[in-house]
């Protein structure tokens, strides 16, 4: 690139770059007054000043831009989650410096680049626990109910690498609840290591509740009829369809509208919705697994394009919160969809522990279209009052979603949280073959390698689970050499040391 050229190209830059940084720095400022207002935690508000920041930004498409920048020698744009304004600064001074152009804007504090992986890692080990050494992922691994009885089990588990024990309320009871954690902080007591434990409170599940036919064994399949009823009460016998499904969430029923997809055993069986009354929805089956699906209680039911409000707390809920918050290090919450469930929350813990309620972890599973699109609120209600992570549950996520759109959400909502300094889980059928029957498939090998750019990933129980653990411990190690977060690390490759020498 000729050098007068260059010159004009980086005065051109500049003054679009100019405009930009104002226009960020005015909406950004506009968000942290609106969102952030009621931040409390000293240690949030810078974070929730970038993430305000990062926000007001990512309004803007960056892609003309970057690429204008690159033959400049500039191209900081795609790495600035955690460094948005300082990011922007630095890059105004490059071109000031390069068209050799006077500007009055401040140079960035060489603080501005640091100060949110430092506080990232705090907020990693204050909720998560102490990394691994050798590796910057941790591990985090669902309980089996056999670790209520099995101490070599848990030792086994943490021997192979694991950094937190994650208990789900939905299933067993205190009980064994308290025997899992009696046998977790002994192990880690003899072996005088970190091992943190999250509590994941159950929350509003929709499922059948129960399944009404009239003939043998149905399998629904395209076409077919089904209803979907909130009347107890009394059997719907005249219905001609193959299924009735029983849901008493009473406010799906005022929320639905007609075209609306209802997905049932995580997305085995699409419908619509065709007829709408009270209490009832009548669906269609749009599409289903194979040559049908014989449909049971207790199944999943998502509504991925209706929002409605439950409550977030059961009965049982608030039960598990108090167990919560005497016995674990985290309380994990399932089914956020809106901050006031967050709120929801904090005030349950408040109930509970008083004056040292803000000082509980909170990890809110973002598995829904709702809580995606209220991630930032969420971030800004929970991060503002408690420690602060959350867990992408790509399960109930993609049914929701569609598997095509979660492999793009799950890297925004990885950007969202690191831009606010939030730890990430990266959840759901992590080496999930290889849990299940001790050999890993190819795909979920390289799926777990991109696991590394969170900040902990989760593996579900499983009959090799030590085996899955001992694998994903050497991933993360590997990986460690050559990715943090959206940064490659530029170690020498040894694939990259050509021969020069000729056989003669």
């Amino acid at each position: 690139m000729p050098e007068e050229y260059r010159k004009k190209e980086a005065r051109r830059l500049l003054t679009e770059m100019t405009q930009l940084y104002e226009d960020v720095k005015e909406k950004g400022d506009q968000y942290y007054s609106v969102f952030a207002k009621e931040v409390s935690r000293a240690s949030f508000k810078e974070s929730a000043h970038n993430l305000s920041y990062y926000l007001a930004l990512r309004n803007y498409d960056l892609r003309k831009l970057q690429a204008e920048l690159v033959p400049l020698g500039i191209s900081s744009l795609g790495r600035l989650e955690n460094k948005t304004i300082g990011t922007l600064q630095s890059v105004i001074h490059s071109l000031a410096s390069i068209s050799e152009t006077e500007t009055e804007f401040p140079r960035p504090d060489l603080n501005a680049f640091t100060r949110g992986d430092h506080q990232l890692d705090r907020n990693v080990f204050t909720i998560l626990g102490e990394k691994t050494q050798g590796r910057n992922t941790l591990i985090m691994v669902t309980m089996p109910s056999e670790a209520a009885n099995d101490r070599q089990l848990v030792k086994n588990l943490i021997d192979s690498g694991m950094n937190i024990a994650r208990i789900n309320c939905a299933h067993d009871n205190p009980e064994i609840w308290s025997q899992i954690i009696q046998n977790i902080k002994s192990v880690a007591a003899d072996q005088a290591k970190d091992i943190r434990i999250l509590m994941d409170i159950a929350g509003p599940k929709i499922r059948t509740e129960w399944i009404f036919t009239q003939y043998k064994n149905p399998k629904v399949q395209k076409n077919d009829e089904i209803l979907l009823t909130g009347n107890f009460d009394r059997l719907p016998l005249n219905f001609p369809g193959k299924v009735v499904i029983g849901s008493d969430i009473q406010p799906i029923y005022q929320a639905l509208s007609i075209g609306d997809p209802v997905l049932i055993d995580d997305g085995s069986v699409e419908c619509e919705v065709i007829e709408i009354e009270e209490n009832q929805a009548l669906l269609k089956v749009t599409k289903a697994k194979g040559s049908g699906v014989r449909l049971k209680a207790e199944k999943g039911l998502n509504f991925p394009q209706t929002h409605f409000d439950i409550d977030i707390i059961s009965d049982k809920d608030h039960e598990d919160i108090a167990f919560a918050c005497e016995h674990a290090d985290v309380v994990g919450c399932s089914f956020v969809r809106t901050p006031k469930d967050i709120q929801d929350i904090q005030k349950r813990i408040d109930e509970v522990l008083g004056e040292y309620a803000e000082d509980m972890p909170i990890l809110a599973k973002i598995e829904t279209v709702q809580a995606v699109e209220n991630l930032a609120e969420i971030i800004y209600a929970a991060a503002g009052r408690n420690p602060f992570a959350i867990m992408i549950a790509r399960g109930d996520l993609a049914v929701e979603t569609g598997y095509i759109r979660l492999a793009e959400l799950q890297q925004e909502i990885m950007w969202i949280a690191e831009a606010a300094d939030v730890p990430v889980v990266w959840g759901t059928e992590v080496l999930a073959n290889l849990v299940k029957s001790g050999i890993p498939t190819r795909a979920e090998v390289t799926d777990a390698a991109e696991g590394a750019r969170a900040d902990c990933v989760m593996l579900n129980k499983g009959n090799y689970i030590v085996e899955a653990v001992k694998m994903l411990n050497q991933i993360f190690k590997r990986m460690r050499q050559h990715q943090y977060k959206k940064t490659p690390k530029l170690r020498a490759l040894n694939i990259a040391d050509l021969s020069t020498e000729t056989d003669q």
